[in-house]
């Protein structure tokens, strides 16, 4: 798992902005299957509680934000959910983000540790115009290459730290159920790694939830909910003796359950951009092939 002193910068970067007792909004709840956004959450949910010695006190998703109701709850500052969604990819996200910084001007709004993707410049000009436009913004990107994109362009503080799905901690994981489990995306940041994965190894991806999934919008639910996605997902990935993965939190779930693992990337690079900047702890490798995947994981149950 992560390193004591990786733990203490995000710890430390949280404390920058709350205290005991500080009243705060946790806003954009991942209200979907990926595991990956919910283990943000809960880590996210685990720093500011373990701080502030209370949970939220507004909780909205990407398309249920109701500004008067965020007002009334008197948040000292807004915290927006972290992830891999600040860019042009995942739009209705990044609008959120956006419409958050544009109409809650009164307080701190404070964006978690992201990763940053445009491939419009059009779309990262807007974005910058209006964080910059913000009175009291401060932005923590995951990696070094957000960190030049962002530094390069915003005048509001930017600030480099680890993915807060590291504050989970060390996790159990029980006897592999096959020598090898591949979790590879199956959505619009997945690209071609040269060649189909071998036969005989379980391939899966964690975007369906589970029919007994808790109901409910409250924060309660909200919490809920999380927790039972990540629990879904710690199960999927701990079936193999080593995992091939080209999702971050993946790769991430895989350290924190001391899991050998195999990194290959997506699309634009993000799971080498992080791993450059925050290496696992637990055995791994990089390849940027299927083949030299599959020589990695053979040298890796080696040993």
């Amino acid at each position: 798992m992560s390193p004591p002193a990786t733990l203490a910068a995000l710890d430390a970067a949280y404390r920058t902005h709350v205290g005991a007792g500080t009243r705060y909004a946790l806003l954009d709840f991942p209200d979907h299957a990926n595991v990956g956004d919910s283990a943000i959450w809960l880590g996210e949910c685990a720093l500011l509680e373990a701080i502030t010695g209370r949970r939220p006190v507004y909780v909205s998703t990407w398309h249920d934000l109701d500004i008067d109701a965020l007002a009334a709850a008197e948040a000292e500052v807004v915290f927006l959910h972290g992830g891999g969604n600040l860019g042009d990819i995942w739009p209705h996200h990044q609008r959120f983000r956006e419409t958050v910084l544009a109409r809650v001007r009164d307080r701190p709004v404070v964006q978690l540790p992201q990763s940053i993707h445009f491939r419009d410049p059009g779309e990262a000009a807007r974005f910058v115009a209006l964080a910059d436009a913000h009175p009291d913004f401060t932005l923590y990107v995951r990696d070094a290459t957000s960190l030049a994109f962002a530094a390069d362009r915003l005048a509001a503080p930017v600030r480099l730290v680890p993915d807060s799905a590291i504050a989970l901690g060390a996790q159990p994981r029980g006897p592999a159920e096959a020598p090898l489990l591949m979790l590879l995306r199956s959505d619009d940041e997945r690209r071609d790694h040269g060649a189909p994965p071998p036969a005989g190894a379980r391939v899966v991806d964690w975007l369906d939830d589970a029919p007994d999934l808790p109901a409910g919008d409250d924060i309660a639910a909200r919490d809920a909910q999380a927790r039972h996605r990540v629990a879904r997902g710690l199960a999927l990935i701990a079936q193999g003796a080593v995992l091939v993965t080209d999702r971050l939190h993946g790769a991430i779930l895989a350290d924190l359950l001391a899991l050998p693992h195999v990194v290959l990337d997506n699309d634009y690079g993000k799971i080498a951009a992080y791993r450059a900047t925050w290496p696992a702890a637990t055995p791994n490798a990089a390849a940027a092939t299927m083949a030299e995947a599959i020589a990695a994981v053979a040298r890796l149950a080696a040993g």
